[in-house]
């Protein structure tokens, strides 16, 4: 875009959706303009809403976050047309060895990160942390226990590490999850086959949210509640959800809606790098994975849900036809998971938030892309089922 620049549509506010007008100015939002009498007479105008942030993404169209910095520029780039600004190039669990080594490719591409593609937050580590009873698709060879990890192994992580997720119930979790807490990083519960009060004390030890509710963690018995209960009751906590229509049911999105606060509610991809690619097979940590009619398994033949090949587009649609407000649904998409992640410089429509926006058309498909007060030019290539 030019420095200074006009976008007109029904604006997608923080509870209400109006006819409006933004005036952008550099990578900044300088006016919010609405005109709070119009009516539903102005179907053909877009809707213009905060860019999205996927704080759980295994990689997209066809490139691996845990491969070279090119597949890490063709992630961002392929995501940031489907209308997501923002992302964690997300981990799963690996040799430490691997591990240091995607910090550090991370840690050096995120200066250098290029501007058509979304921007990296840092990163996220899906494990190895995590429980063998509630791995799912995760190597059990690569599992880790805290208590026989030193230090010297998990420290070089730390550096660029915005999110990881833990089991709280195995040895040393909750320690590390203190630990991590205090050097600032956030602490998703997941992966792990807590009962109700082992949950709780790794919200109490410094977990901040959820990964991918109710799945690979136990659930909702009404005899022996557990980390779904604790994650539903516990107001303060975030839960993210893939909203794909394989890993949770719709019925129970509504149910995710009615207990939650809506600003702890944030969709997310866990995208593989086949999205985008249509069906096939993918080897991730050491584990063949098949993709059928949008479905991710692990390929031995046990249907254990490995990822999706959703994006945040996509997610967004599904929920509101599932009966969400769209405001919601943006939120859960955007203002949410950045304030998990403590920034508040995007996701809101309002005069200072960054210029980070999606046009949806009336369908929410993605019509346009401002990253940083810039249009993304949506038709250049940008690899393999990018």
């Amino acid at each position: 875009m030019t420095p200074r620049a006009e976008i007109r549509g029904r604006l997608v506010l923080d509870a209400e959706v109006f006819v409006g007008r933004l005036t952008i100015e550099d990578d900044r939002i300088a006016a919010v303009d609405v005109d709070r009498q119009a009516t539903d007479g102005d179907e053909g105008m877009p809707f213009v809403a905060p860019g999205f942030v996927d704080v759980h993404c295994h990689g997209w169209g066809g490139h691996s976050a845990m491969g070279a910095t090119d597949d890490l520029d063709g992630m961002a780039r392929a995501l940031l047309r489907r209308g997501v600004t923002s992302f964690l190039p997300t981990a799963w669990s690996s040799p430490f060895a691997e591990l240091h080594a995607f910090a550090d490719r991370v840690r050096a591409w995120i200066p250098r990160a290029a501007d058509d593609g979304a921007q990296p937050l840092g990163f996220n580590l899906e494990g190895p942390f995590i429980s063998h009873a509630k791995k799912g698709a995760h190597n059990p060879a690569f599992i880790a226990s805290p208590a026989d990890t030193p230090w010297s192994q998990i420290e070089p992580l730390v550096d660029g590490l915005t999110l990881i997720t833990i089991a709280p119930e195995i040895p040393g979790g909750l320690d590390l999850i203190r630990r991590l807490r205090g050097l600032g990083v956030r602490i998703s519960i997941g992966h792990s086959a807590a009962d109700l009060a082992g949950a709780t004390a790794g919200y109490d030890a410094g977990g901040t949210t959820t990964t991918h509710l109710f799945n690979g963690m136990t659930g909702l018995d009404h005899r022996a509640p557990g980390v779904a209960v604790a994650a539903l009751i516990r107001d303060e906590a975030y839960v993210e959800l893939i909203a794909d229509g394989h890993h949770v049911h719709p019925s129970v999105w509504t149910i995710i809606e009615r207990t939650k606060p809506a600003d702890r509610l944030m969709l997310i991809s866990d995208a593989l790098s086949m999205a985008g690619m249509g069906d096939g097979r993918v080897t991730i940590g050491g584990q063949e994975i098949e993709i059928r009619d949008g479905r991710c398994t692990l390929a031995d033949g046990s249907g254990t849900l490995a990822g999706s090949v959703i994006a945040l587009d996509v997610a967004v649609r599904n929920v509101v036809a599932n009966g969400s407000s769209l405001p919601a649904a943006v939120a859960a998409a955007s203002r949410n998971p950045l304030a998990m992640l403590g920034l508040i410089d995007r996701g809101r429509l309002a005069v200072g938030q960054r210029a980070d926006l999606v046009e949806l058309a009336e369908d929410l498909s993605v019509r346009r892309v401002v990253r940083a007060g810039r249009t993304v030019d949506m038709d250049r290539p940008v690899g393999a089922g990018g």
